[in-house]
């Protein structure tokens, strides 16, 4: 819990990897103009699958980005080798590094470290190496199968990019993932524990596997293999599931008086982070919602802000029926007459449902919400859902000036999780 007396910890570089490419500009551009990233799926052949469609992250490398202050003095025992990234560790050591130069940073920095969330790590290299070990009994398995595929070598990826000695940690709790990585990042900060920490998240999970999976739990849409851009609809009474996506948002953060003293350009202030657990069920939210709602209060109590200082919700907002009517009807108990005040938006309308990233992502787009005084919308909104009576900025984004916001994130296994980030002072 954050004390009036602990230091503010603050945001001072961004980087993104998503469906529309590499680079915060690029993903601020297409959101902020309401752009869908879901297209058919192209990567591999799903014309079998009762879901066709995700947002996955198109063809990307490491030569991306910019080469950072310090890289000369690289040598081959640090150097990773992208060839041996998986997915998730290639993107997100991309959007890492964007994050590192904008927060104007230099590699080696001491007493620096990575706390972040992913999913499935390495899930689409592990799906490859099963696949050639039951085809050819093993003969053309790599034997980095097992480092490549786990989890935990994502976060040990962006540690050997950019030579940070500090804690490399993965947080590997679901949907929740990168939402609850920021939120103890936050907290190692604040303990004095380290002095800037990369954090965030990545996933990339649009694999024949996670798509066939996610279609025979039918939590995927499947009405809109033809409309790929129309499939992701939050809150809208169409929504027939949800959008498998792709991506990684990643963060410096800092306590704000290291970032002053270096002059670093600051988008906003991790305020508030609390999470719980339904402890109900292992796919379905408990219905009567109270632990989300006990999520939300817990942040905005830790923040130490009003109810009515909230000027705008990131929704996690999934598309799925369920999860939708049950986050209005929490957001609203929790702001009471603020709601009908309140304006949010679901970034997933646009990017899908990136898994462990998407709490990241969620932060990413209120942070620059926050800081050039635009809120997104939520697209593909044609025919609202009376369930769903919120203000979610439909279809075109709108200039605001708000001085705090709500991210809200909700997962598998009865996950809770929710912070509120403030406006840069």
């Amino acid at each position: 819990m954050r004390q009036a007396a602990d230091p503010r910890i603050v945001i001072t570089g961004i980087g993104v990897v998503s469906p529309f490419g590499v680079g915060r500009e690029r993903f601020w551009d297409a959101v902020s103009r309401g752009c869908s990233g879901t297209r058919a799926i192209t990567e591999f052949d799903a014309s079998e699958f009762a879901c066709r469609v995700a947002a996955p992250v198109g063809h990307v490398t490491i030569d991306d980005v910019p080469a950072l202050a310090g890289d000369d003095v690289w040598d081959a025992d640090y150097r990773a080798d992208p060839k041996r990234y998986s997915r998730a560790a290639l993107i997100g050591v991309i959007a890492a590094r964007e994050a590192w130069a904008d927060a104007g940073l230099r590699i080696a920095e001491p007493n620096a470290g990575v706390v972040i969330g992913s999913g499935g790590g390495g899930i689409d290299v592990g799906e490859r190496q099963y696949y050639d070990f039951f085809l050819d009994r093993g003969k053309k398995v790599t034997p980095y199968a097992i480092p490549i595929s786990i989890v935990g070598m994502v976060s040990s990826e962006i540690s050997i990019s950019l030579r940070l000695r500090g804690v490399s940690h993965v947080l590997s709790c679901g949907c929740t993932s990168s939402t609850d990585a920021i939120g103890y990042a936050a907290s190692l900060l604040r303990s004095g524990q380290a002095d800037v920490i990369v954090s965030g998240g990545t996933d990339a999970c649009v694999t024949p596997g996670m798509i066939f999976g996610f279609s025979r739990m039918k939590v995927v849409s499947m009405a809109y293999n033809d409309r790929p851009a129309h499939a992701s609809r939050p809150f809208d009474k169409g929504r027939d599931g949800f959008v498998l996506g792709e991506g990684a948002w990643m963060m410096v953060i800092e306590r704000e008086d290291r970032a002053l003293a270096r002059g670093a350009t600051i988008y906003a202030a991790i305020e508030g982070y609390a999470s719980t657990c339904d402890a109900y069920h292992r796919v379905q939210m408990a219905p009567h919602g109270e632990e989300i709602v006990r999520a939300m209060s817990l942040a905005l109590e830790r923040s130490g802000r009003r109810h009515d200082e909230i000027g705008y919700v990131n929704y996690h907002g999934t598309s799925t029926v369920m999860n939708d009517a049950v986050e209005s009807r929490c957001v609203r108990q929790v702001f009471g007459d603020h709601a009908d005040r309140l304006a949010g938006s679901s970034v997933k309308s646009m990017i899908g449902h990136p898994q462990g990233a998407s709490g990241a992502a969620g932060v990413v787009t209120a942070a620059l919400a926050l800081s050039r005084g635009f809120l997104p919308p939520t697209i593909n909104q044609h025919d609202p859902d009376p369930a769903c009576d919120l203000d979610v900025i439909p279809n075109e984004g709108r200039a605001a000036e708000v001085e705090a916001a709500l991210c809200n994130c909700l997962g598998f296994g009865s996950k809770n999780s929710a912070i509120v980030i403030g406006r840069a002072q």
